[in-house]
């Protein structure tokens, strides 16, 4: 298998001296059109989900591992010629001990956004436990998505999304009524159990989030209030029971529409970390924010983005006390998938440009992911007239 090195330099903060940053892509050729990436690291191993699809409209949910630094040949998860497939509400899955579960979408009816999240439950030898069972119960014709899943301590998932069950009744004022976010956990057979609402009013196309702590689950989404503020809200389960949703951030963005540009939440120990997109003062900004009490309460948000933020955020744990963050900005003429690191005690450092990229829908959301010393990314490109995965990995040791 083919790699490629890429030497990048920038400049140290510090020194303003040149520093060499190696960028080795892991070759990703298959045939059709391939999208729609989540990568996962979990227990020291390295795992993707992707939706392939021909010109027969018909869609491949693949399931792949990195072994000896190349990509293993894909297990076909499922296929269908009815599936719901979008740039920004993409398939996504978890890997709790030796099984899988991983999530698509379904159209339920002719509308363009009546669907369902299907799961399929198997295991990483490709041996089915559970296939294509529904996620959301409600059995109306909605939209149900943007799915986050995470393991819960090789004893099942958690699951997060999504619910437009209300929207297809009227308020008060003859308006819509808004979308909500769900919360379930799937057992290790299958069973859906413990479903319940954690908000009743989220904004309706903004990936959601989750990740879980030592006192367990956390869920961060978009928020959307009745005078149509978006900024992100975080709720937790302690002690198994859901607490009101708060902000982590008062950021005060009024917006009369989705941005489709959704947080993330990563974990380690009793330390939280956030990062999003928002607009304060009319600037678009990635914002990072640490909490160090497990999400109940949380520092000034971080400043990331040098230039016009275009966000579409990904952040791990480097450590106990740092974190990579990936998101996407507008230099000049140009755009950029970029990283910096980030200190609990407001440390930021100097950017890495992984690629330039293609600012719109064709590069979906990138994903990043540490693995041991290495740091990986993973993105959409669209090259030769078809939709392409390009995977890069660096040392976390150059950064």
């Amino acid at each position: 298998m083919k790699r490629f090195i890429i030497i990048i330099s920038f400049l140290s903060i510090l020194s303003c001296s040149p520093k060499d940053v190696t960028i080795e892509e892991i070759s990703f050729l298959h045939d059709n059109s391939n999208a729609q990436p989540s990568l996962v690291s979990n227990d020291g191993s390295l795992s993707l989900t992707w939706i392939s699809s021909n010109k027969d409209e018909k869609a491949t949910l693949n399931f792949t591992q990195l072994k000896d630094g190349e990509w293993t040949n894909p297990q076909e998860v499922a296929t269908g010629s009815d599936w719901f497939v979008n740039w920004a509400d993409f398939p996504t899955h978890a890997i709790s001990g030796n099984l899988i579960l991983t999530s698509y979408l379904e159209k339920s009816a002719s509308g363009t956004y009546t669907y369902d999240v299907i799961l399929s439950l198997q295991k990483l030898s490709g041996e089915k436990i559970k296939e294509d069972f529904i996620l959301n119960t409600d059995g109306i014709k909605a939209e149900h998505g943007f799915v986050s899943i995470v393991a819960k301590d090789n004893e099942g998932f958690y699951v997060t999304w999504l619910d437009g069950r209300n929207t297809v009744e009227n308020d008060l004022d003859g308006n819509h009524k808004p979308m909500t976010i769900r919360f379930a956990e799937i057992t290790t057979s299958g069973d859906v159990i413990n479903e319940i609402e954690l908000d009743s009013s989220a904004c309706d196309c903004c990936q959601t989030s989750i990740t879980y702590s030592d006192k367990g689950p956390l869920v961060v989404y978009r928020d959307r209030s009745e005078k149509e503020v978006r900024d992100i809200y975080i709720t937790r389960n302690v002690n198994d029971v859901w607490e009101t949703p708060i902000p982590v951030h008062n950021d005060g963005w009024v917006i009369y529409g989705c941005p489709v540009n959704g947080p993330k939440v990563v974990s380690n120990s009793n330390n939280i970390a956030v990062s999003w997109f928002t607009v304060i003062d009319g600037k678009p900004r990635v914002n990072l924010s640490f909490s160090e009490s497990y999400g109940d309460s949380f520092g000034d948000p971080i400043k990331i983005n040098d230039y016009d933020a275009i966000g579409r955020v990904d952040v791990a744990f480097l450590n106990d006390q740092e974190v990579l963050v990936s998101y996407m900005e507008g230099d000049y003429d140009s755009t950029y998938l970029r990283i910096k690191k980030v200190s609990v005690d407001g440390k930021v450092s100097e950017p890495i440009t992984i690629s330039k990229i293609d600012g719109g829908r064709n590069t979906g959301v990138p994903q990043l992911e540490i693995l041991k010393n290495e740091v990986f990314l993973v993105w959409t490109v669209f090259e030769n007239e078809t939709n392409q995965l390009k995977t890069v990995k660096l040392s976390s040791k150059d950064i």
